[in-house]
């Protein structure tokens, strides 16, 4: 069981979640709502693939206890604006979330803090080899994710794995461009994505735009973003 002493929360602007996946093993919602206990902030961005597919059967009891509490922050008397931004696993869904949990969902949102111009955009739009190769990219996930389950509670082997994995930092540092380079052309210095589960922060010189990644909540340690009402952003590693 986790205890938040939710009497002393950091006030903050926003929070940041993404590739939560509910409805896979190892999805970790009810470590995600604690973090969320912790703080209290103005706006609440779920950043895509907070489901795994279309299936809900595989939804479990913390999987739901996890919704129902995004429903209750959506209450308009709590004054938090809870914006649901679509990723790849969540495509057709967005429907179906507005109308159970009560809020709107977008392809891209934008906002602004101080002198932050921010996009906030899943990232799987800047992903070629998934948009080109969508079987090989599903069959490379159910592998990874069986390792996952396998890899024991602090999945050793899952980071291991991953770690090794060159061809996945390429593609998260790839995809950091290309957001960047879109983030520009629209107006944008900031961009957030998710998506690579990689938690990342890269400046680029060349087009003045700051890139964030919020990295995932299937794996351990999970990440996530927090910007405070100054405009400062921290990639933050969860306690649990």
């Amino acid at each position: 069981m986790i205890y938040t002493n939710i009497a002393n929360r950091t006030e903050i602007d926003t929070i940041i979640l993404s590739d939560i996946h509910l409805g896979s093993e190892v999805a970790r919602p009810t470590e995600a709502r604690e973090i969320l206990r912790q703080y209290k902030f103005n706006r609440l961005i779920l950043l895509g693939d907070i489901f795994d597919d279309l299936n809900f059967t595989r939804l479990k009891k913390e999987h739901w206890s996890f919704l129902s509490y995004i429903r209750k922050l959506s209450n308009p008397k709590n004054n938090v604006e809870v914006v649901w931004v679509e990723g790849n696993h969540d495509e057709g869904l967005s429907k179906i979330t507005s109308h159970f949990l009560g809020i709107k969902v977008y392809r891209e949102y934008s906002f602004h803090i101080e002198d932050r111009n921010i996009l906030a955009i899943h990232g799987h739009q800047f992903d070629r080899f998934l948009n080109e190769n969508i079987i090989i990219s599903n069959i490379a996930s159910f592998i990874y994710d069986k390792i996952q389950r396998f890899s024991g509670e602090k999945q050793t082997l899952a980071r291991w794995v991953k770690g090794k994995s060159k061809g996945w930092l390429r593609l998260a540092n790839k995809i950091a461009m290309r957001a960047s380079e879109y983030a520009k052309n629209r107006g944008f210095n900031t961009v957030v994505c998710g998506h690579t589960h990689q938690p990342m922060y890269k400046h680029f010189e060349e087009n003045g735009v700051s890139f964030y990644n919020t990295g995932c909540w299937t794996e351990i340690p999970s990440t996530y973003i927090s910007i405070s009402k100054e405009g400062i952003f921290k990639v933050l590693n969860s306690k649990f």
